[in-house]
């Protein structure tokens, strides 16, 4: 059996798979938001209660928000930016008793998707995350890319590209930049633009639900929310050439993308002709689970 965890900044998630892939079984908690030490123990009590209810031998992957530094095996880049400089992974080990693998959440987001969800079947994947924050994973020939520093996929922390007037310099990141990727597509980013336009706070399923009853202003939200990623997603293709990009997280329950952004990121592609397919993920949330558990 294949244990794999989902760290995320508002739940984690673990889940049993057997050998063809299916989830046996799955638990969630909530995430002790803020507190290292509790979210630590509420990672090592959920693995062991999952572990236990199976009544085999597991191995053990984990999906986290950021990466682990090669040089130091610390946290870094966590928008769940308690875990940021901390040991986790030697934490967990010591606290399991075993070898744990750990990888990037878009990058196992990728791998699941990759290997028996929409792309499958595909030699180079790239899977999109949008929601809280905006991630990237790649997957080639049905292996994880991490690269050299641990950091292939962060699309998220790149300068939105082709930037119009209003769009420079953009705003803060909590990595220290701005006008990052990540500040315009995730769901605070969309909600950011929706209430720079009207005065009004709406979260991104609302503004979806406005556009469709003919408010304007959530109309022009969304429609320039499209041309973003449109241009952020031409980048992707202009270097990697993906055979399929793939959408997950709360944003990616946006049907309209589907058929809007293709139709808008072509002026910005290094190509006559754009066959790249969109598409939404297959397991939707089970996706970060199933690709921790894929790790080994």
């Amino acid at each position: 059996m294949r244990i794999g965890v989902d760290v995320g900044g508002t739940k984690i998630e673990a889940a049993a798979l057997d050998g063809a892939g299916r989830i046996r079984l799955r638990r969630r908690v909530d995430t002790p938001r803020g507190e290292y030490e509790g979210t630590l123990h509420a990672i090592a009590d959920l693995v062991a209660s999952v572990a236990g209810e199976t009544g085999e031998p597991c191995t053990i992957g984990i999906g986290i928000p950021g990466s682990l530094s090669p040089e130091t095996g610390l946290v870094r880049n966590a928008n769940s930016v308690w875990l940021i400089g901390r040991p986790l992974s030697r934490d967990l080990e010591r606290l399991l008793g075993q070898p744990i693998r750990f990888s990037n959440d878009a990058n196992c987001f990728a791998l699941s998707e990759a290997t028996d969800g929409a792309g499958a079947g595909a030699g180079v994947v790239f899977g999109v995350i949008i929601g809280t924050g905006t991630g990237g994973g790649l997957v080639v020939h049905g292996r994880a890319l991490d690269g050299r520093h641990r950091i292939a996929g962060e699309w998220g922390h790149n300068p939105l590209p082709w930037p119009e007037r209003e769009e420079w310099p953009g705003p803060a990141c909590y990595c220290g930049r701005t006008g990052c990727v990540e500040t315009f597509l995730s769901g605070p980013g969309l909600a950011r633009d929706y209430h720079r336009r009207t005065g009004q706070q709406a979260d991104p399923a609302e503004i979806v639900r406005r556009a469709g009853a003919g408010e304007p202003a959530a109309g022009q939200a969304l429609s320039t929310y499209e041309h973003r990623m449109a241009r952020a997603l031409a980048v992707v293709i202009n270097v990697l050439d993906p055979d399929v990009i793939v959408l997950g997280g709360g944003l990616s329950r946006i049907d309209r993308l589907y058929t809007n952004v293709p139709a808008l990121w072509g002026p910005f592609v290094f190509c006559d002709r754009v066959t790249t397919p969109l598409v939404r993920a297959v397991h939707g949330d089970s996706s970060g689970v199933r690709g921790a558990a894929w790790l080994w």
